[in-house]
This record gives C-alpha cells, structure tokens and sequence, in this order.
C-alpha cells in the first residue's frame, strides 16, 4: 500500500552525522523504517546511531544493498551530494535541505535526466515522504496518521502533517512531500500518476500554493489521466495581491497563480476544493465514506 518508498526500501542518510541527520535518523529508526547506514567521506568507516558510515553513496549501496538516500547535507554542498546519489543510481533521492540555490538544483535535475532519470528526486526544501505502517524517508511525524488508501502530494509541509492528521480515521497509503521550490525534481503530476496507477490508492488528496502554474499543469493532467476522485487545497486565498509570500516559489504575477485562478482551473475538471485544510479534509471524508 505504497508508492516508491515500501517496507522493503533500505535508506541510507546522506549527512547523517550532523546534527539534523542525527535526530532524523533517530526519528525515521523510532517509526520502523530500514535505515541502513550513513555516508560521510571524513567519517567513513565508523559507526554512528549504531549504524555503519560509509564513505561514498556507491559503496554504501554495494554493502548495504540501500535503494533509498535521504539527504541532510548543508546548502553548499547540496549538490555534489545529489549528484554523487545520481551517479551510484540509487533509485530514490529525498532531498530534505532547505536554501539550495535554484542553480544549483537545476544543475542536479539536469544531470539526472542526462544519466536517464534512474534516481527520482524529491524536494529540496520538503519534508519527505512516508508511507504509514511501512517506512518513512524523511522528517514527516510517523505518528499522526494511519496507513490507509488515501494518496497526498504536497508543496507544503506543514500542511502535508495537517492533512495527514486529520484524515487519521481514514489513513494514508503514501504521503509525499515533494517541496515549494520554483525548481523541484519530483512533481504534483508525477504523484497524481503514480497514485493512478497504485492498486491500493483510492483517492487523492493533492496541496498546493500560490505562485506558479504547477497546479494549473496538474489540473489537465487530472481531466486526460486520472481517474480517481482528487481533492485539494490551494494555500494562499488570503495572500495580499502582488506580496511575494514564504516558500521561493510562491511568486504571483496579476492573476497568474493566484488561489482563485488555480481553484477554477481545479474546478474546471472536477476536482473538489477545499478552501481551508479542514474543510478539505471533510470533502475527502465525504468521499471516502461514500465508498
């Protein structure tokens, strides 16, 4: 009852020895995930958390056997750590690290296309994602939720645990935090089709913001794909016009991208949607209850 992070995956944690790492770790082993390791190149060949430390991402995979890398390495150094993931073509990449230059992950989302998308990439600057009862690759609370067949996708963090928590009594199959970066890797409608194609996925709660065309883009994609019944939520209708607002890529430019804009466009192609989290939750509930 998950997609692309199951109880199976093996994750290592790129930066696992500094602080951030360390607590998350902690947090991720806590929830029952299979952490299996660490890379750190200057601490390579200790053990940390009780876990190894390898030195590069290649070799960590070769004795670990790990098919997922969550990164918690600092801004600057973002990058080569990503790409160091891509060229060991890990099968998944969690990008935690908030700040990374958009250059920066630019260059990384290039170079993972050039090597043939083999690693998909979530975030930077996102919470994870987590599958309930399963795994969790990231900084999302394992214990505000249950597993259940509701699929999330999400810019918001926040909003992804609010969500989550309120839709407990229904619970999640997999809940994926892909970040509000104005360039990410792993997208609203690459969630939407892998939740289309999830046998154990029922509906789908999908959040975004202002700023963008992101949710636009989803909502036809939404009328030719998915099948499902999608409800959402667009944070963002009390934003101030022309107000540059909190995540980078919350950037409004007259009516384009603005909650209203996005909400018609969802609306447009039946996509019911909320105007506050709660009330989003309730036309979830509503739907799940009619099953």
């Amino acid at each position: 009852m998950a997609i692309w992070l199951t109880e199976n995956s093996k994750i290592i944690v790129q930066g696992m020895t500094g602080a951030e790492g360390t607590k998350h770790t902690r947090r991720m082993l806590a929830a029952g995930a299979k952490v299996v390791g660490g890379v750190n190149a200057r601490k390579a060949g200790t053990v940390h958390e009780g876990l190894p430390v390898f030195g590069t991402v290649a070799e960590a995979i070769e004795k670990t056997g790990a098919d997922v890398s969550v990164v918690f390495v600092p801004p600057a150094f973002t990058k080569d750590a990503v790409r160091e993931a891509i060229d060991a073509e890990i099968p998944l990449c969690v990008v935690i690290t908030e700040g990374v230059p958009v250059h920066d992950t630019t260059e990384f989302w290039a170079y993972a296309v050039s090597k043939g998308n083999t690693t998909r990439i979530i975030g930077p600057n996102c919470p994870g994602i987590a599958s309930p009862g399963a795994s969790n690759a990231g900084i999302i609370p394992a214990d505000i939720t249950t597993p259940g067949r509701i699929g999330l996708v999400s810019k918001s963090g926040t909003l992804t645990y609010q969500l989550m928590y309120e839709l407990r009594d229904h619970g999640f199959s997999t809940a994926v935090g892909i970040g509000g970066d104005p360039v990410i890797g792993t997208t609203h409608i690459d969630a939407l089709q892998a939740f289309q194609e999830d046998p154990d996925t029922d509906a789908i709660v999908m959040i975004g913001e202002i700023g963008g065309d992101a949710e636009e883009r989803a909502a036809a994609f939404i009328d030719e794909h998915v099948t499902k019944p999608v409800v959402a939520y667009v944070a963002g209708f009390t934003a101030p016009e022309g107000k540059t607002m909190g995540h980078a890529g919350a950037i409004v430019s007259g009516s384009a991208g603005t909650a209203q804009a996005k909400k018609e466009a969802l609306e447009k192609v039946g996509v019911r949607v909320g105007r506050t989290p709660s009330e989003t939750a309730r036309l979830m509930r509503e739907i799940m209850q009619s099953r």
